[in-house]
């Protein structure tokens, strides 16, 4: 894309670490009631990106488009066509079994490239859990905590009990909103398991906190079986799998983000509007980026294996 392509009236081009972003309707409002705009969108993004970008990296993306705000119908987008995008936005071919055929995925690995996407209304930042270089092996273990018709003090409770499970297996946690009703409890891998490893690794630990409070907490698929528990939502942990990062914007009402919490926050007075792109910056730079142990030296996936199923029979 060259800087002298003609541009609509509104529109600029923004130079960014010397590669030209187009900036396209940035007064167009995303968020009616907030009064957010698009804009504003991409200024977070380009604002937070050094805070985002080191668990982005290399990871293919699933762009959630909502080109009309968060009131118009959104698509995912997965797919890019290479002929549309700048020469500098990154794409890599990974094969698709469920499509049969390559995919071109976006690669993000810059702020120029954070606002780009950003620009084609893709509020929620999606990655993989892998890297597109070593695609069967997920950065971290996930679950994800989805609550039914149930108060979110119980989402709270539930995340405290993984924190205990936790502890008993002597392996760190870390919690995050997820932006919208719930809360992500990550456990650091390192990329040293396949995703078949980590997966039935996942199911044990979604049952043991099953069986430890079975009042509250459910760990089937189906929505009415749940209704009103709290979902241990394992099975994000599969290949192509995506969740929101960390700091990304959800398009939900007050433009809340998934932040990263100190365990101590995850108490009675935490709820899911907290935290948002107005307040979010400032909450980093007081206290810095609570996530940077998601990229540690990673958990003995195997050793703990014995462990877990010994805590199951209790």
């Amino acid at each position: 894309m060259a800087i002298t392509e003609a541009l609509k009236k509104g529109d600029k081009v923004v130079v960014v670490d010397k590669k030209p972003v187009k900036l396209t309707n940035s007064q167009k409002i995303y968020w009616p009631e907030e009064g957010i705009s698009k804009g504003e969108l991409v200024s977070y993004y380009r604002d937070m990106s050094s805070y985002i970008l080191p668990y982005i990296k290399n990871r293919p993306q699933s762009l959630n488009r909502f080109p009309n705000g968060i009131k118009a119908p959104g698509f995912y987008q997965k797919d890019m066509d290479v002929s549309q995008v700048p020469s500098w936005v990154k794409t890599e071919k990974i094969f698709s079994t469920s499509n049969n055929d390559y995919i071109d995925y976006l690669i993000c690995n810059d702020t120029a490239t954070l606002m780009y996407m950003a620009n084609l209304g893709c509020i929620e930042i999606n990655p993989w859990h892998s890297q597109y270089k070593k695609p069967n092996h997920p950065q971290w273990m996930m679950l994800d905590l989805d609550p039914g018709d149930i108060s979110f003090g119980e989402v709270v409770k539930v995340a405290l009990q993984i924190r205990k499970a936790a502890d008993e297996l002597e392996i760190e946690s870390f919690c995050k909103t997820s932006g919208a009703s719930g809360l992500h409890i990550f456990f650091p891998l390192n990329t040293k398991y396949a995703y078949d490893e980590v997966k039935p690794f996942a199911a044990a630990f979604a049952n043991l906190i099953n069986q430890r409070i079975p009042e509250t907490t459910s760990i089937e698929r189906s929505v009415a079986k749940r209704r009103d528990k709290v979902y241990l939502d394992f099975l994000q942990n599969n290949k192509g799998q995506t969740i929101a990062a960390p700091y990304s914007v959800r398009p939900r009402p007050g433009a809340t983000v998934s932040a990263p919490l100190a365990w101590s926050e995850v108490n009675a007075r935490l709820h899911p509007g907290m935290f948002t792109m107005k307040n979010i910056k400032k909450r980093v730079e007081t206290k810095g980026d609570l996530w940077e142990g998601v990229m540690g030296a990673g958990i003995p996936l195997k050793k703990l294996a014995v462990k877990i199923n010994s805590l199951l029979k209790k």
